[in-house]
């Protein structure tokens, strides 16, 4: 399932998902995850409002924008388990407080806005750097954003 104001039935036909209202998706879902811009478009998309809809049994996941859910709302719903758990890569406050409340939830698994890090992705980045580093040295670019 996804949703998003700007998304088309030809797009959810490509990539073989059922698009559905937020509502829905926020109600129906065991693993909510957020990939929208960050902005004042989508500041407090996540409140306690969507927070008490999900199941009990949910897990809301996000690695777009810290300020897309509201921080207070989430500690609340964590913390009176309204859902199962978080997995949080942003913060609205970045580098997340020693002291701040999330750190101390059993079910909210954080990282320092480096989710992506992995000797995987390094290994590929690197490589890609080295292969397009020597193919601009020899006049042949690879790699070219238009």
């Amino acid at each position: 399932m996804a949703w998003s104001e700007n998304l088309s039935l030809d797009k959810c036909k490509e990539l073989d998902v059922l698009p559905c209202s937020k509502e829905d998706l926020i109600k129906n879902s065991d693993f909510l995850s957020i990939h929208v811009q960050g902005g004042q478009r989508y500041k407090n998309c996540i409140t306690l409002k969507e927070l008490d809809k999900m199941k009990k049994t949910a897990y809301l996941i996000n690695t777009s924008r810290g300020p897309i859910i509201n921080e207070d709302d989430l500690i609340i719903a964590l913390s009176t388990n309204e859902i199962a758990g978080v997995g949080l890569d942003v913060y609205e406050k970045e580098p997340l407080p020693e002291n701040n409340k999330l750190r101390f939830l059993p079910n909210a698994l954080l990282t320092p806005h480096i989710g992506y890090v992995t000797a995987e992705n390094y290994n590929i980045f690197y490589n890609q750097m080295i292969e397009s580093l020597e193919a601009c040295v020899n006049g042949k670019p690879i790699r070219i954003i238009e």
